[in-house]
């Protein structure tokens, strides 16, 4: 019988598992609707630009982690860790995508980011999209890498070579690039968590949302800076 490689294995599932799970966000969206029995549901400009933005950066995580664990030598503390990432993600995108889809809102923004202008928040700052003060330097839009070309349009996206970089990878090599690449994403998506979270101008759901994914980003750059430190490596520069 023939078999396949894993990583095709994972993207087919993967894709079967979005699939599905899109169907779920579509009952997140008839949920969200049928909360509001005294005035017409909408998504917010803060809403649409959140899960918009969320599932792009999201699409990419899947993306390194399903390269990752599909490579030759990878330990399976990194592979798990990767496809938990892949789970987690994939369900989340459903849930955002199935908003966008329910409101008839484009599922992809014609300017990344730009929502956060309007927050006021010191994310927003340090992203280059707000006006407010304080921004910290571990979460400056600097932690995206910069490319010969135009460079990623959010923060902590990981350019094209980067990509290619670990897909040529196997072994520790694969692992420390794939945590340092993956521990900077996520850093970035806190960044528009953060923005989400504490904007005047986002729904409740919106905002739970954004809180839960802060919480298990911040676990999971907890543990990836722990299994970084165990490979004898630091995370990439700020």
């Amino acid at each position: 019988m023939r078999r396949f490689p894993r990583t095709v294995v994972l993207a087919v599932g993967a894709l079967g598992v979005a699939i599905l799970l899109l169907s779920v966000g579509m009952v997140a969206g008839a949920a969200w609707q049928s909360r509001d029995d005294d005035r017409a549901p909408v998504m917010t400009t803060v809403d649409v630009g959140f899960a918009q933005d969320m599932s792009v950066h999201h699409d990419q995580a899947i993306l390194l982690s399903t390269t990752v664990a599909g490579r030759p030598g990878v330990g399976p503390e990194i592979s798990g860790l990767a496809n938990r990432i892949i789970t987690a993600q994939t369900a989340e995108n459903a849930t955002l995508r199935g908003w966008l889809t329910w409101f008839g809102k484009p599922l992809t923004s014609g300017n990344p980011m730009g929502w956060m202008a309007a927050t006021h928040d010191d994310a927003a700052t340090a992203s280059g999209h707000g006006r407010g003060h304080g921004a910290t330097a571990q979460t400056t839009t600097s932690s995206a890498p910069r490319s010969s070309g135009s460079g990623p349009a959010m923060a902590g996206m990981a350019s094209t070579d980067d990509i290619s970089k670990l897909a040529g990878l196997t072994g520790r090599d694969a692992e420390v690039w794939f945590l340092q690449l993956m521990i900077r994403h996520h850093r970035g998506g806190l960044l528009m968590a953060k923005a989400a979270y504490n904007s005047d101008d986002v729904s409740d759901i919106v905002k739970k949302t954004a809180y839960e994914m802060m919480t298990d980003q911040g676990e999971e750059i907890s543990l990836m800076t722990m299994l970084l430190t165990a490979r004898g490596a630091q995370a990439l520069p700020a």
